[in-house]
C-alpha cells in the first residue's frame, strides 16, 4: 500500500463531492421519478477522483481507496448472492410456501405485525443475518401480510425491525463484531451495553405494532374466501407439510454452531434444492434454474403469483451492483479524506460527553446516507472518535453502541445504502417502478430508529453512560492507545 502522505481538505472542499453527488441523487429520484442510484454514485465517484487529484493523489491512489472498501465488504457481497438462490430454490421447495401457509392459519391480521417482528428477531439473532432474515423468514411473512390485506410498507416496517434487532446484538453477525473492534471493547461488553436502548426500543415497537393491528389497520376486515383461496392455491400448487421447514432449521442450527454464515446458508439451499426434488418433483436443471433465474409459476391467483416468482442470483444483480458502487464512493471519500475533515470539524466543536455521543450517532447515519456503506459507517466514526472518549475518561463501549444504532439500524432507512437497497429488492418493494409509497416502510420500523433517539436521551441525561473502568484504563495504557482531550482535538490529526 502507498505510504506518499497527501493533503487533507479543509472542510468546504470536502464537502464538494458530498453535497453535489447527493444533488445528483435527488435529480434522479425526486426530478426524473426513479429509483437507480447507480449513476448518480458513479458521478459521485468521478467529483471525488477530481478533488482528490487536486490534493495530490494520483488515479492508482483513488483506485487503491475504492477498491480496499469493496474488498472488505465482499462477504455481505458474496451472503446477497446465497440469499438469492436461497429465495429461488426455498420456493420452489415448498418451504416458503409452507411459512406462509401456515402463517395465514395460525397467526391473526390484529397480532400479526408483531408476532412478523419478534419472528424476525429470533431468527436474525441465531442466523446473524438481517440480510438473510429478511430473504428468506421476511418474505414469507409479506405473503402472509398480503394475505391479511395488511399495507406492504406495514409489514416491511415490522420484518426490518425485528431482523436488524438481531444483526445488532447477535455474536454472529459482521457488524455486531466490527464495531468493538474499531473501538477497543469486548463483543460481548459491547452486546451487554446494547441492551437498554435495543430492548427498550424493540419494545415501544412492539407496543406500536400491537395496537396498529388492532386500532390502525383494516386487517381486521380481511376476507376469509381470500385467505381460503391463497391457502387453496397454494395446496394445490405445492405439497404443504412442516418437513419442508427442515432447510430453514438446518440453517439456524448451523448458525447457533457458530458455522460461517455463508457455508451455512449455502447448505439451506443445498437442502431446499434436495427437498424440491423429492417432495415437489422438480428436476436438478429446474433447480438450477430456479438458483440462477429465480421461480416463476402460474397458480391464477395474483397475490401468490407477485409474491413466488422471484429470486435467484440474477435478481440479486441490480442491489449487488448498487452496493458495490455506493462502496466504491465510500472508499473514495475516505482514501481522499474528506468524511476525516467533517468529522474532525464536529469533534472541534463539541464539548461534552453529551455532545461527543450525539455526534458519533449522527455522523454514522450522516456516512451511512452519504455513502451508503454500513461498514464505513460504523468503521469511519470508530476510529475517528475513539481517542476522544479515551480522553473524557469514557468507556468507548458507549461509542460502540452509538456507531451500531447509527450504523447498522439505520442502514435498512436509506434506498441507496447498502441496507436499504438491499430490504427494497428482497421484498420487492416496488421503488424501481416509481411506486414511492411503499417507502413508508422507513418511518414505520420503529426499532430501527427509535434506539438511536433513546441513546442521545440517555448521553444527555446521563444515564447508561459508562466512564472507563481502571481496567479499561489500564488496557488503554499498557496497549499505548492514544488520548485526545476536547482542548486539541482540533489538532489530532
Amino acid at each position: 500500500m502507498s505510504t506518499r502522505e497527501f493533503r487533507k481538505p479543509g472542510l468546504a472542499l470536502a464537502l464538494v463531492p458530498i453535497l453535489l453527488t447527493l444533488a445528483v441523487l435527488a435529480l434522479q429520484l425526486f426530478y426524473f421519478g426513479k429509483f437507480v442510484p447507480h449513476i448518480p454514485l458513479a458521478i459521485g465517484i468521478a467529483i471525488t477522483a477530481l478533488v482528490g487529484i487536486y490534493l495530490g493523489h494520483d488515479w492508482d491512489s483513488i483506485e487503491e481507496g475504492v477498491f480496499h472498501v469493496i474488498k472488505i465488504s465482499l462477504p455481505s457481497v458474496s451472503v446477497l448472492i446465497v440469499v438469492g438462490m436461497i429465495i429461488g430454490v426455498w420456493i420452489a421447495s415448498g418451504t416458503v410456501p409452507t411459512l406462509i401457509y401456515y402463517g395465514l392459519l395460525v397467526l391473526s391480521p390484529q397480532i400479526f405485525l408483531a408476532a412478523a417482528m419478534i419472528l424476525c428477531s429470533v431468527v436474525s439473532v441465531s442466523l446473524g443475518t438481517s440480510w438473510g432474515t429478511v430473504g428468506t423468514v421476511g418474505l414469507a411473512l409479506m405473503g402472509i401480510g398480503a394475505g391479511f390485506d395488511i399495507p406492504v410498507y406495514w409489514t416491511a416496517g415490522a420484518v426490518v425491525s425485528g431482523a436488524f434487532f438481531g444483526d445488532k446484538i447477535s455474536p454472529l453477525s459482521d457488524t455486531t463484531n466490527l464495531a468493538p473492534a474499531v473501538t477497543g471493547t469486548n463483543v460481548f461488553d459491547h452486546i451487554r451495553n446494547m441492551l437498554p436502548t435495543t430492548v427498550r426500543a424493540m419494545l415501544a415497537a412492539l407496543a406500536i405494532y400491537i395496537f396498529a393491528g388492532y386500532f390502525l389497520i383494516d386487517g381486521g376486515n380481511t376476507s376469509f374466501e381470500q385467505i381460503e383461496a391463497i391457502t387453496t392455491a397454494l395446496n394445490e400448487t405445492f405439497w404443504i407439510s412442516p418437513w419442508l421447514l427442515l432447510p430453514a432449521l438446518l440453517v439456524i442450527i448451523l448458525a447457533v454452531m457458530k458455522n460461517p454464515p455463508i457455508p451455512s446458508l449455502f447448505a439451506g439451499v443445498v437442502l431446499g434444492g434436495i427437498m424440491a426434488m423429492f417432495f415437489q418433483g422438480e428436476g436438478l436443471r429446474a433447480i438450477f434454474t430456479y438458483a440462477n433465474s429465480g421461480f416463476s409459476i402460474d397458480t391464477g391467483v395474483a397475490e401468490i403469483d407477485s409474491l413466488l416468482n422471484r429470486g435467484g442470483v440474477q435478481s440479486m444483480m441490480w442491489t449487488i451492483s448498487l452496493v458495490l458502487l455506493a462502496l466504491g464512493f465510500g472508499g473514495a471519500l475516505e482514501r481522499t479524506r474528506c468524511l476525516e475533515a467533517v468529522i474532525d470539524q464536529i469533534i472541534a466543536r463539541v464539548k461534552s460527553f453529551a455532545g461527543i455521543q450525539t455526534s458519533a450517532i449522527m455522523t454514522s447515519m450522516a456516512t451511512n446516507a452519504v455513502a451508503g456503506d454500513p461498514y464505513l459507517s460504523i468503521a469511519l466514526p470508530g476510529r475517528m472518535y475513539a481517542p476522544v472518549y479515551r480522553g473524557m475518561g469514557y468507556s468507548t463501549l458507549n461509542l460502540a453502541r452509538g456507531i451500531e444504532e447509527g450504523g447498522t439500524l439505520i442502514s435498512p432507512l436509506i434506498p441507496w445504502n447498502a441496507g436499504g437497497a438491499f430490504v427494497i429488492s428482497a421484498l420487492a418493494l416496488g421503488i424501481n417502478d416509481g411506486n414511492f409509497e411503499n417507502l413508508l416502510y422507513i418511518p414505520l420500523a420503529f426499532a430501527c430508529w427509535l434506539s438511536p433517539l433513546i441513546g442521545i436521551f440517555y448521553a444527555w441525561s446521563g444515564l447508561f453512560s459508562p466512564k472507563a473502568s481502571a481496567a479499561e484504563e489500564a488496557k488503554w495504557d499498557a496497549d499505548g492507545e492514544e488520548r485526545i482531550g476536547l482542548a486539541n482535538a482540533t489538532t489530532a490529526n
